[in-house]
């Protein structure tokens, strides 16, 4: 018998903890703890529970309730935040699920949505989940060289990692010269050209203690192999099987791909939801961008899977975002701006942009890419749901 979800309401309004308590009395598979009011309090019974679900109740936007959902999240793998808010904008929702809320109710709340939304945590809670395939795979590539792909790619999943608190992968697919190790000074006992050749012995369990894991966070680097001639007989079908791995067991999967179209990259790409094609602000590195994109139509890949990602940029460039646009008859996605000696430090140093100069503004470009293409379905599902809200009450005001 499956053990029942126990659910606290941290809220000072009465009347919205009763519709909450109506709501769950209909749910057998969720158990209502006492009225909570108090952080400390709340922070205690929580932290005591096998598995939870935590509703808070966002009277003001205040630090010390983000303080409260970032450690619960942190120190409470087994508990699912959902955060209440009344008419939430874009920025409250994409600073509420920062501090680590998995969704934001707008209020009054709709009891459908909060039912779904409450059956979703259950599958999570109760590994359900693991029948649906929720990971969300990102290659970065460029056919140029020396443009900051590698760079793009690790600061990317790091922030991810950061910003979700979900198991992210970093998958160094340059077999013959990756930068992965040394960007961020690792020494792997294990590489890709290992689990690739042992591919019947990998699990779930097996990938999160073998691969190399960064630090205090959740992210977890597979290396290059080490020897040119360890890369030689790695076949695709081989590559897509590891995917499909580590695809059960990963939230996100970042690759750092060659930047050749051979074999393993082209199947990188296929099995890619987005690909980030890495160009810099001058002609040459356009030109290449713009076969690149014709290629990738050829591939039949849609406008929405690749997106451009301009690195180094500055505003006073002689050529300009919207003439880089016109060019490639294409938006970009997004601009990480210049800054060379934020960069190198870093590099030299072995350590990422955020642990070194977290205030730079490349490392809050990486921060806000990392929002930006997190899986929070919600928060877009939301989003649409404000804007029509708004459209439909310009709408009554015109006909009024």
């Amino acid at each position: 018998m499956i053990e029942k979800i126990s659910t606290v309401i941290l809220s000072p309004q009465e009347r919205l903890k009763k519709l909450l308590a109506m709501y769950l009395g209909e749910l057998s598979d969720f158990d209502l703890l006492d009225d909570c009011s108090d952080l400390s309090e709340t922070y205690n019974i929580v932290s005591s529970l096998s598995k939870a679900v935590l509703i808070v109740d966002l009277v003001t936007l205040s630090d010390k309730y983000f303080d409260f959902i970032s450690r619960v999240t942190s120190d409470c793998p087994n508990c699912r935040v959902v955060a209440i808010f009344e008419n939430p904008t874009i920025e409250a929702i994409v600073r509420i699920m920062r501090a680590g809320a998995k969704e934001v109710l707008s209020s009054p709340v709709i009891k459908t949505e909060f039912v779904d939304v409450l059956q979703k945590f259950k599958e999570q809670l109760n590994d359900d989940s693991k029948k649906v395939n929720r990971c969300r795979m990102i290659s970065v590539f460029s056919n140029k060289g020396g443009i900051g792909k590698t760079s793009i790619a690790s600061n990317l999943a790091l922030e991810l990692a950061k910003t979700t608190k979900e198991n992210v992968a970093l998958i160094d697919l340059n077999f013959q010269l990756g930068d992965i190790t040394t960007f961020m000074d690792l020494k792997p006992s294990f590489n890709i050209s290992y689990m690739l050749k042992n591919l019947d012995k990998l699990n779930s369990d097996f990938m999160l203690s073998t691969l190399e894991k960064y630090k205090d966070t959740s992210l977890y680097v597979l290396a290059d192999p080490p020897y040119f001639k360890q890369a030689e007989d790695i076949s695709p079908k081989q590559i897509i099987k590891l995917f499909e791995i580590l695809k059960e067991t990963f939230s996100y999967i970042v690759v750092d791909t060659d930047n050749t179209f051979d074999g393993k990259t082209i199947t990188a790409l296929d099995n890619s939801d987005m690909i980030f094609l890495v160009s810099i602000v001058n002609l040459p590195a356009l030109r290449n961008c713009q076969r690149c994109l014709d290629l990738f139509s050829k591939l039949g890949y849609d406008d929405e899977k690749v997106q451009i990602v301009i690195n180094r940029y500055m505003e006073n460039d002689e050529i300009k975002a919207e003439d880089v646009e016109k060019l490639l008859n294409k938006e970009i996605y997004w601009k990480i701006p210049n800054n060379y000696f934020a960069l190198m430090a870093a590099i030299n140093k072995g350590i990422l942009l955020s642990e070194m100069n977290a205030s730079s503004n490349v490392a809050k470009s990486y921060r806000e890419l990392a929002i930006h293409v997190a899986d929070t379905i919600h928060r877009q599902k939301l989003i649409k749901k404000i804007i029509s809200n708004s459209l439909d009450n310009l709408n009554n005001i015109l006909r009024g």
